[in-house]
């Protein structure tokens, strides 16, 4: 199953049909995805399910349904243990930004990490799992697929927000810190301490 949000709610891709009473379900291949999207963003669904039976045709069938943005982002540790966030559009968030052409994702993750905060001296730890949401941009819905890493870095400057990237705050925080810091956050960002230790 995979979960991708919209505006911070739910749309679960599934190829098992729950008895669930309180989700919406419709079926991936006839739906019409951008009108679903707005029914999400206008308040009217709060969640839903998109059923498709075969499990390894789900996501496939997705992509084909709306246009897909992939990206590279950055779980970053600092020799404190603390962990590297952005705040823009009034919430913390993770540095991540989309791949360029002939770049690996990995390497997407690493650089956008350091333009977005100013934080170097990086290396990938192990690779975190990938997170889906969609966004608008331009008037047209797309669905942004997320390569997150686990990085560590040995930076000891001040990191530096980017500013045409609309990042007001970088700030490091500790594990006790974090939790309070996810009450403002987004949800696909939640999943990713869902894996670790706090």
């Amino acid at each position: 199953m995979y979960k991708v949000f919209v505006n911070d709610k739910p749309l679960f891709l599934t190829n098992k049909i729950s008895k669930e009473t309180d989700f919406q379900l419709f079926l991936l291949e006839s739906i019409d995805i951008k009108q679903l999207i707005v029914k999400i963003f206008q308040n009217k669904i709060q969640k839903a399910y998109l059923y498709h039976p075969d499990e390894g045709e789900i996501l496939k069938t997705l992509k084909t349904k709306i246009p897909v943005n992939k990206a590279g982002g950055g779980l970053v540790y600092n020799k404190k243990g603390e962990v590297l966030f952005i705040f823009r559009n009034g919430k913390w968030d993770l540095p991540k930004g989309g791949t360029e052409k002939g770049e690996e994702i990995e390497e997407t993750a690493m650089r956008e990490v350091e333009e977005e905060t100013g934080v170097g001296l990086l290396r990938v730890t192990k690779k975190l799992q990938k997170t889906y949401h969609v966004f608008k941009r331009n008037g047209v819905y797309k669905l942004k697929i997320t390569h997150w890493f686990e990085m560590q870095s040995d930076f000891d400057g001040i990191p530096v927000g980017q500013l045409d990237e609309g990042i007001e705050k970088v700030a490091w925080f500790s594990p006790k810190e974090i939790p309070e810091v996810l009450l403002n956050s987004y949800e696909n960002i939640k999943l990713l301490f869902e894996e670790e230790k706090f």
